[in-house]
């Protein structure tokens, strides 16, 4: 039985900002949930989002839906969330909170039932990962001096092993040309990817992405804005390179509707945001029965890493063949030491490769002693109290 739900709002103030498309960050945040099972089993999650409303959202009404309830029925939790707010809370913050609680609660049945997370999921067919290095932001210097960072930035990924790489784009279409460009004539060998964090309009993410097919980049990541898939769906008609997105879709709804609209051809669902793991097996069922992949959007700390990890452990490449390409997973290099140092046991990555966490659950371990040092707010709530 669930006996107590705690929540921790984590914040870290960065020494220097870093930016994309849309905005800078001068701060980190994280969501960390805790759930404890009458047996004193812990298990931890994470909500993808922003962390103080979301707070609320557990606080104030899934926790007390949740207390008290078998952690081994998943579903059944899942199901008494979504229904208990269904009026309100289709998709949004609220859905980030249901899926931080539906990892938790994965995390917890691992350790309940002596079990691997990949193993929950299904079982898994790869041991390791192809890690991609995602970094390579802006910061407010000269557009030809920040190009001249990003290729140092990127030298160092290569240097510790990676051999793929995604880039920032979506500043302006004159930078992005020149980046796109350099980045290619500086590693001809290296898989490329670029992410515009939905950074044009459907006439500049046409000339990028033929930009980007004369440079042999491997996908074009959120070009356009999450609300226009009609655009998205003209886009993938006149380009060639993979369209990919879905970091900011939620349920098997949602990409059901971005998948017959036939707007991408990778979708990247957060295990921390779009319902949880639970709903990222529903939602890489049906688009399995589109053909296309499912390659988790990654961000936030070693729970939502480990998570994404035992997902892709367990995915088919589509349609399948003898030699696969890999399903690459999201390694994010972004100062964040509330990814680095509140955890006891990480993902281990060597040379670009990714280890499938061993273990019970998801495999990392959080060291409470360390979330103090970032805790800006904690909730609690206990059984019967």
């Amino acid at each position: 039985m669930i006996e107590r739900i705690r929540s921790f709002h984590l914040e870290h103030s960065l020494d220097k900002p870093f930016g994309f498309s849309q905005w800078f960050y001068d701060k980190r945040h994280s969501l960390i949930i805790e759930i404890t099972d009458s047996s004193g089993a812990i298990g931890y999650g994470e909500c993808y989002g922003p962390a103080s409303v979301t707070q609320t959202a557990i606080d104030k009404i899934y926790a007390p839906i949740v207390m008290g309830e078998d952690p081994l029925m998943n579903e059944v939790i899942w199901q008494k969330c979504w229904k208990g707010t269904l009026d309100f809370a289709v998709k949004g913050i609220m859905m980030g909170a249901i899926s931080g609680i539906d990892m938790a609660l994965f995390d917890l049945k691992g350790k309940l039932l002596n079990s691997n997370l990949s193993i929950l999921m299904g079982g898994n067919v790869r041991r390791s990962l192809v890690g991609y290095a995602t970094g390579m932001y802006f910061d407010h210097d000269s557009d030809a001096n920040l190009i001249k960072k990003i290729i140092t930035e990127a030298e160092g990924y290569i240097e510790a092993g990676f051999t793929a790489l995604k880039i920032k784009i979506g500043k302006n279409t004159n930078f992005d040309k020149a980046l796109i460009k350099e980045m290619r004539a500086s590693f001809p060998n290296i898989q490329l990817m670029a992410d515009a964090n939905h950074g044009y309009d459907i006439n500049e993410a046409i000339v990028i992405g033929r930009h980007l097919e004369e440079n042999n980049y491997l996908w074009f990541e959120e070009p356009l804005s999450p609300t226009q898939l009609d655009l998205y769906s003209l886009l993938s008609g006149k380009l060639d390179i993979a369209i990919s997105a879905g970091e900011s879709e939620q349920t098997r709804w949602g990409f059901q509707k971005m998948l017959a609209s036939k707007a991408v051809t990778i979708i990247q669902p957060d295990m921390a945001y779009c319902g949880g793991p639970s709903e990222a097996l529903k939602i890489r069922s049906i688009a399995s029965s589109y053909g296309i992949n499912t390659v988790p959007h990654c961000w936030g700390t070693q729970l939502n890493l480990a998570c994404a990890a035992h997902f892709l452990s367990t995915s088919m490449v589509e349609p399948g063949r003898k030699e696969e390409p890999p399903l690459m997973l999201e390694i994010d290099h972004t100062p964040n030491p509330l990814r680095d140092e509140i955890f006891n046991k990480k993902v281990t990555i060597t040379d670009g490769k990714v280890e499938i966490p061993d273990g019970y659950g998801l495999g990392v371990e959080v060291d409470l002693d360390a979330i103090s040092n970032f805790c800006v707010h904690q909730t609690e709530q206990v059984y019967g109290k």
